[in-house]
C-alpha cells in the first residue's frame, strides 16, 4: 500500500462520489424534462408520486423511483410523502426564459458522450471532428444551453453596452450574426429592432435550415439566413458584426477577424461573446472553468482542428489571447464592454 494521506483521499472520494451522482442524473433530468415532470411538479405540487404520474400521464413506479433519485440530488423537496419544487429549484429546471435555466447543459452532457468514440479516436490521431458529423443532437443541446443567456442579456445588456449601437439598431441599422447557429441570437435581434436587418451566417447547412424554420414560425420580415464561413461570407458595409460563442471553434480566427473588419463600415462594431475565461490555468480553476474545459475538450478544440489553420483557441482561451486575434485581423480597439458569469462581451472598432 502506499502512504496516503487518509484526509485527502476521503476528500478526493467524496468528490468523485458527487460527480457521478451529477453524471448519472443526466439521463434522469432529461427524461423529467421530456416528459413534463418538472412541468407538472410545479403547476400542482406539493403532490404525491401518484398524483405527479396521473398528472403526467407516466407510469407511476418509474415516477416513484426518478422522484426518488431527483430529492436524493436535491433536485426537487421531499416532505411527508408529497413532492415539490422551490421557486429556485423552478427556476433551474422548470422555466425555459429563467437566465439559469440548465436543461441545455445536461442536453450538451449527453451529447458529448455520444461523441467519446469519435473525439477519442481524435486523441491518437490529432485530428478534429467537424461539427457536422458530432452527435445529431449536439447542434440542438448548444442553442438550447445558450438560450438563457442570450434571452435575459444580449438586448437588455450587451447591446445597450456598446458604444452607440443602440441608437443605430433602434434608427435602421445592417447587422451580420456570424456564426449563428440555430440563429436565436438573431431572432432575438430582429425581434428587439425591426427597423434593422439582420443576416444570420454559418457554416453549417443543418443549422442554417433550422435556423430559417425558426425565423419563418415567428412571421420575421427583417431578416434572413445564408450558409457562410466566417473568413468569406458575402455581404458588406454592416453596422454591427456579432458572434456568439463562436470565434474560439474557428479553424481561423486570424482570417475571420480580417474578414470581418473589411466586411464593417467605418465606424462600424464586432461584438465578439466568448464564454467566461481568465487568462491562466490556475486562474481558471473553478466550477465555471471545468465545464468549460470539459466542452473544449469534446466539441471545440475538435471542431476547430476539423478546419483549416485549425488554431483550436479552445473555449478557455481569455481575454488577453481573445484581443490578440481579433486585434490581428485589423482592430485597433477592443475592450470588454459586459460580463455575466458564464460570458464575456467584447467590442472591436
Amino acid at each position: 500500500m502506499p502512504d496516503l494521506n487518509e484526509t485527502t483521499l476521503n476528500e478526493l472520494v467524496g468528490r468523485v462520489l458527487g460527480d457521478l451522482g451529477g453524471a448519472v442524473s443526466v439521463p434522469l433530468v432529461r427524461i423529467g424534462d421530456a416528459l413534463g415532470l418538472y412541468r407538472t411538479l410545479k403547476q400542482i405540487g406539493p403532490a404525491t408520486a401518484d398524483e405527479l404520474a396521473k398528472a403526467a400521464e407516466c407510469a407511476p413506479r418509474y415516477v416513484r423511483e426518478w422522484l426518488a433519485a431527483q430529492a436524493a440530488s436535491g433536485y426537487v423537496q421531499h416532505e411527508h410523502g408529497q413532492f415539490s419544487l422551490t421557486p429556485e429549484q423552478a427556476y433551474v429546471f422548470a422555466e425555459p426564459d429563467s437566465p439559469v435555466h440548465l436543461i441545455g447543459a445536461f442536453d450538451t452532457a449527453a451529447a458529448m458522450l455520444e461523441n467519446q468514440p469519435k473525439v477519442q479516436a481524435a486523441f491518437r490521431t490529432g485530428r478534429g471532428v467537424a461539427w457536422g458529423e458530432q452527435a445529431g443532437c449536439l447542434f440542438c443541446a448548444v442553442a438550447r444551453l445558450f438560450r438563457p443567456g442570450y434571452v435575459n442579456a444580449l438586448v437588455q445588456e450587451w447591446l445597450p453596452a456598446l458604444d452607440g449601437v443602440l441608437d443605430k439598431l433602434k434608427q435602421g441599422a445592417k447587422v451580420a450574426d456570424v456564426g449563428c447557429g440555430h440563429g436565436l441570437s438573431t431572432i432575438l435581434m430582429a425581434q428587439a429592432f425591426p427597423k434593422s436587418q439582420f443576416t444570420g451566417y454559418d457554416f453549417h447547412a443543418g443549422s442554417i435550415a433550422a435556423a430559417s424554420a425558426h425565423a419563418q414560425s415567428h412571421g420575421l420580415t427583417n431578416l434572413h439566413f445564408e450558409v457562410g464561413r466566417a473568413q468569406d461570407f458575402t455581404g458588406r458595409d454592416f453596422d454591427l458584426i456579432t458572434c456568439f460563442d463562436c470565434l474560439h471553434d474557428m479553424g481561423d480566427p486570424e482570417a475571420a477577424a480580417a474578414h470581418i473588419r473589411k466586411a464593417l463600415k467605418p465606424g462600424g462594431v464586432w461584438m465578439v461573446v466568448e464564454p467566461m475565461a481568465a487568462d491562466t490555468l490556475d486562474e481558471n480553476i473553478n466550477p465555471v472553468g471545468r465545464l468549460y474545459y470539459a466542452a473544449s475538450t469534446m466539441i471545440c478544440v475538435p471542431t476547430s482542428l476539423a478546419q483549416e489553420t485549425g488554431l483550436a483557441l479552445g473555449a478557455q482561451a481569455g481575454e488577453r489571447r481573445l484581443t490578440e486575434v481579433i486585434r490581428s485581423g485589423g482592430f485597433s480597439k477592443v475592450r470588454r464592454a459586459a460580463q455575466t458569469p458564464l460570458n464575456m462581451v467584447l467590442e472591436a472598432s
